[in-house]
């Protein structure tokens, strides 16, 4: 596929306007490959003009040589000499140098073979940053991927203005949009006037309609007893939208009337047929991958939930280790109580069992 097409394509997908820096992400390779192409086209022409230019003008470098002819003597001039062969052999120079309009000039009356040129101190620079030339070689490609885009978008442009198409590519706020054209406006107004309203169905009107459309022929009370409600007045409402529409009546007993899908459902649900609706293992997969991702999310927290409470229960345990210890070992006086103050208690206590 081209690069044109491809931008084509690109351009007429996107709901807003494409940008060069967007189209020159996507397509930059392309657009390298197309330049490479574009060149050897033009040196493979230039090198068939310049074959076809050596082959025509052959004869005239060689003066007919291929014919026997001699080449013409030196016409004379009025003061009897002959032309010259080479006019800048006559110009007369100091010293017997031949000054050709090239020769460049140099101090003192030196030849200009003698005038020595200096050379650059290549110590005294500063050597380039990587990193610089790496941005600079970037910039400059992106430069030029975005200068072969332009000229594959004008082209593209130039295309859509000179045929008689009802589309054309605009630049628009800083980007590339496809448009009618203005000469097309009326139709394109006419038909969109014609454009029905969007269809916007409640939670009950797509239930009912799903219970139709996979139970087709079905009737009114078969519709409410699978879904568990009254579904006359939903009913009533997809009717009006064209969304079903009778079919008969059943054959029994009261001969209820009887729903399908119409041609309208088709419509407006992309199907080719009722036969391209989902069938019920496509549902219970696509119910089995929720349930599998709702899993998921209800069991992160409650993980969550107990590494805190074991990080509970480990604290428990280990002020429980220590109250046991603590319990095991004898009282110690409290602190605000010194020493001394517990000997003397004891002393008191040993004389008053002595006098009883």
């Amino acid at each position: 596929m081209s690069l044109k097409s491809k931008l084509e394509a690109v351009i007429y997908a996107a709901e807003e306007p494409v940008t060069l820096a967007a189209l020159a992400a996507l397509f930059a390779e392309d657009a390298l490959a197309l330049k490479a192409e574009r060149q050897a086209a033009a040196a493979e022409l230039a090198k068939d003009e310049s074959t076809i230019e050596a082959v025509s003008s052959s004869p005239l470098e060689e003066g007919f040589a291929y014919l026997g002819l001699e080449p013409a003597p030196a016409q004379p001039v009025p003061d009897g000499g002959s032309t010259p062969a080479d006019p800048a052999a006559s110009i007369p120079t100091a010293g017997g140098i031949v000054a050709g309009p090239e020769t460049p000039s140099a101090p003192d009356g030196a030849p200009a073979a003698a005038v020595a040129v200096p050379e650059v101190d290549a110590e005294g620079k500063a050597e380039p940053d990587p990193e610089a030339e790496a941005r600079r070689a970037a910039r400059a490609r992106d430069r030029e991927i975005r200068s072969i885009l332009e000229g594959v978008l004008d082209e593209i442009i130039a295309e859509y203005a000179s045929d008689d198409r009802g589309i054309e590519i605009r630049e628009i706020a800083g980007g590339y949009r496809m448009a009618t054209k203005p000469a097309c406006h009326d139709a394109v107004r006419s038909f969109v006037r014609s454009l029905k309203p969007p269809l916007k169905l409640s939670l009950p009107a797509l239930e009912t309609l799903a219970v139709v459309a996979y139970k087709q022929p079905v009737t009114a009370p078969e519709v409410s007893e699978i879904r568990g409600v009254e579904s006359a007045a939903t009913l009533g409402s997809l009717l009006s939208r064209k969304l079903i529409a009778t079919a008969g009546r059943k054959q029994v007993i009261g001969r209820p009337i009887l729903y399908k899908t119409t041609r309208e459902f088709l419509l407006r649900f992309g199907l080719k047929d009722v036969n391209e609706l989902p069938s019920m293992e496509e549902f219970e997969k696509m119910a089995a991958v929720e349930l599998d991702d709702q899993a998921v999310d209800d069991v992160a927290p409650a993980v969550e939930g107990d590494i805190e409470s074991v990080e509970l229960d480990d604290a428990f345990e280990r002020n429980e280790d220590a109250l046991i210890d603590k319990a095991a070992t004898p009282d110690s006086p409290p602190a605000s109580q010194p020493a001394g103050d517990t000997t003397e208690a004891a002393q008191h206590a040993e004389t008053t069992s002595h006098d009883h």
